[in-house]
């Protein structure tokens, strides 16, 4: 049986002094689809924050895509994120470079050189999230929908093997919200393990898989019944 590829093993972890979590273990499979569920303030985005070592465990080990997070130097944190896929509520795209130019950006920022295989990998994700031919079009001419499948897109482009969304429908309609998980259930249908971090019940509903609450410093598996 493989490794999980995310487990923690007693974390605590703590952001601006305050104790988020205390002693809390999670292990999440390959090709998992996992809900972060809880109140505001429940350490739900601090927990995902954790995974791509924005945030420190003070305690305990986190491991992720084979990385040990506990132990890891600064200058490898750039090779774990080519592992992942982050993607944010409020999209994080350039505004003043066209999707292409910011899905560009990342690629070369990562390590591609070649223009024809950059030019090859931009065509494909914008693809896979029905963005084709969106490749010259600036930020402010997508709706907010468009922009999360462009932020999902960007999410893409190095083959991660787990995406890390935090609240990614938070800034969209519930129209526009049940097609970005529709979209990232199909990525994850594919093999891709994806953590979701969400308030929105109605989509989980919908999209019904693993749930995790975060509540009173721990994490806890419940039931679509339970929410």
């Amino acid at each position: 049986m493989d490794n999980p590829i995310i487990l923690l093993e007693g974390v605590n972890l703590h952001q601006d002094e305050r104790l988020i979590f205390e002693n809390i273990n999670l292990s999440i499979n390959k090709g998992n689809f996992i809900y972060l569920v809880g109140e505001t303030g429940s350490g739900k985005s601090s927990l995902v924050k954790s995974m791509y070592a924005e945030i420190k465990v003070s305690a305990g080990n986190i491991f992720v895509a084979d990385y040990n997070l506990k132990t890891i130097k600064q200058n490898e944190i750039p090779s774990l994120r080519r592992n992942l896929g982050i993607v944010f509520q409020d999209f994080q795209l350039l505004s003043d470079r066209s999707i292409s130019e910011n899905l560009e950006f990342v690629l070369r920022a990562t390590g591609w050189t070649k223009k024809d295989e950059i030019s090859s990998r931009i065509d494909q994700v914008l693809e896979s999230v029905y963005l084709s031919n969106f490749n010259d079009k600036m930020p402010h001419e997508l709706s907010g929908g468009e922009k999360q499948r462009a932020a999902i897109a960007r999410s893409l482009l190095n083959n991660p093997k787990v995406i890390l969304a935090d609240e990614p429908t938070g800034s969209l309609d519930p129209k526009k919200s049940e097609k970005i998980i529709g979209l990232l259930k199909e990525i994850n249908e594919k093999g891709t393990t994806v953590v979701i971090a969400t308030h929105d019940y109605e989509i989980i509903k919908k999209f019904n898989s693993r749930i995790i609450k975060c509540a009173d410093k721990k994490l806890q598996e419940i039931s679509i019944d339970d929410l």
